[in-house]
């Protein structure tokens, strides 16, 4: 028998991998459901990370392609009631898509947001004073995963961005164009941003040698 099924795995096996990719996309937005269903229930707050990768959160869902493609409005409508999001993060995520991208996520997440809903951006700060920052964060940087940066956001032009998509905001952290470090006090809850001026640990000793852009936005 089992050599019968080694002859046979050329032949069956694909097309069982993507019944089997299927289906671990299903359990994977069935988690995410479950988990917007709990927090309703229990009265707490939807939070939502898009692009979560392995972060984790308490109090969090984590989203990731490619169960959730956040410019797919059907993904949207598969996993999210009409404003049911309380807050959404993520963290260096936008400097991977183009600018018009952004403008599409943020006419689809206008849908979502609960009254009173927030989204989190934190993108690379192009108004960083240190070249060497810039070098590593720049579309085709020498930094991990710079070779997929589409765009360098400063304050300026992401707050631009959120503006031409009908939204308000509040510039959190970033260097103006003075290259002086801009920062309102934020809380964690609303959405955790590891690199940050107070969390990021290669800013130990008060050097701000890794900061991003944040924004909170809401429409």
């Amino acid at each position: 028998m089992s050599r019968l099924k080694a002859l046979l795995r050329p032949i069956y096996a694909p097309i069982l991998r993507p019944l089997r990719r299927r289906a671990d996309l299903e359990a994977e937005r069935g988690r995410i459901r479950d988990e917007i269903l709990q927090c309703q229930r229990a009265g707490k707050a939807v939070k939502i990370i898009i692009g979560a990768g392995q972060t984790r959160y308490p109090g969090w869902i984590a989203t990731d392609m490619p169960a959730f493609d956040a410019l797919n409005r059907k993904h949207w409508e598969r996993l999210f009631p009409p404003q049911s999001l309380d807050r959404v993060l993520a963290e260096h995520v936008f400097e991977h898509l183009r600018p018009d991208q952004l403008g599409a996520f943020l006419a689809i997440a206008a849908d979502y947001l609960a009254p009173g809903g927030r989204i989190r951006i934190a993108v690379p700060d192009g108004s960083h004073p240190d070249p060497a920052y810039i070098q590593r964060v720049k579309p085709g940087g020498s930094g991990v995963g710079a070779d997929d940066h589409k765009v360098l956001y400063t304050g300026e032009s992401l707050g631009k961005a959120l503006r031409d998509s009908g939204y308000q905001y509040r510039l959190l952290e970033h260097f103006d164009a003075a290259g002086n470090f801009q920062r309102r006090a934020w809380q964690a809850e609303d959405g955790f941003v590891q690199r940050s001026a107070e969390h990021d640990r290669r800013n130990a000793g008060g050097q701000l040698n890794y900061t991003s852009v944040i924004v909170d936005c809401w429409r």
